[in-house]
């Protein structure tokens, strides 16, 4: 059984967001998606599905209303999509239906920005983080204060991205680490390569946000 809801109430706006509740879910997981893409993006619904497959509820939601996304200066404002992404993860606390599951989250491009902000400044509410192509760079001084589990995944053959998140990865103090997907570019088009990402991801929330093992 899935319980599913089309929308949450963010904060004082409402911001569309699909929310999918497997009925046995041990964990929930919100995405925030990079930029020019949304929560309707194929690759990060690819993820969530396998995500739901291994007990865990998913959340992916528009951190900006379409008239922001328009605006590239708003795209690229990590400390505001980061404020949003908390009052997602404030969301999820208060939802009857995630009875107070941990959270994660799992961010792309900009998105890890902001992932990785929100865990610096909710320590006590973000239990593990995942970057898929991100730009954990952008999240500046907060990197240094994130004390969640963290995984960076880089496209191998993604050649400039990958060199920023290993001075990133340097500059975290917390339990991390940094897989790279053989052959992959930043989109991660290539065959079989999204499936890696997303096992990789399975298997870092069920390790740091379960009591037991996905299954």
């Amino acid at each position: 059984m899935i319980v599913t809801r089309d929308a949450l109430r963010i904060g004082q706006r409402q911001l569309r967001g699909d929310l999918v509740v497997p009925a046995d879910a041990g964990a929930v997981v919100v995405f925030a998606h990079g930029s020019g893409s949304s929560r309707t993006s194929p690759r990060n619904r690819h993820v969530a599905e396998v995500l739901q497959a291994c007990r865990l509820a998913t959340l992916l939601l528009d951190l900006l209303t379409e008239a922001e996304a328009d605006d590239r200066r708003r795209v690229f404002d990590i400390p505001l999509l980061a404020a949003r992404l908390g009052e997602a993860v404030d969301a999820c606390r208060a939802a009857p239906d995630l009875r107070g599951l941990p959270i994660g989250l799992f961010g792309a491009s900009t998105g890890a920005a902001a992932a990785l902000v929100t865990a610096a400044q909710r320590p006590e509410a973000i239990g593990a983080v995942v970057s898929r192509g991100g730009r954990p760079d952008l999240a500046g001084g907060a990197l240094a204060a994130v004390r969640a589990p963290s995984l960076l995944i880089v496209g191998g053959d993604d050649e400039a991205v990958l060199a920023l998140n290993r001075a990133a990865l340097a500059q975290m103090q917390c339990a991390r680490r940094l897989e790279i997907v053989p052959g992959a570019t930043h989109l991660f088009e290539e065959p079989g390569a999204l499936d890696v990402v997303a096992g990789l991801a399975a298997a870092w929330f069920a390790r740091h946000l379960v009591a037991t093992p996905a299954a």
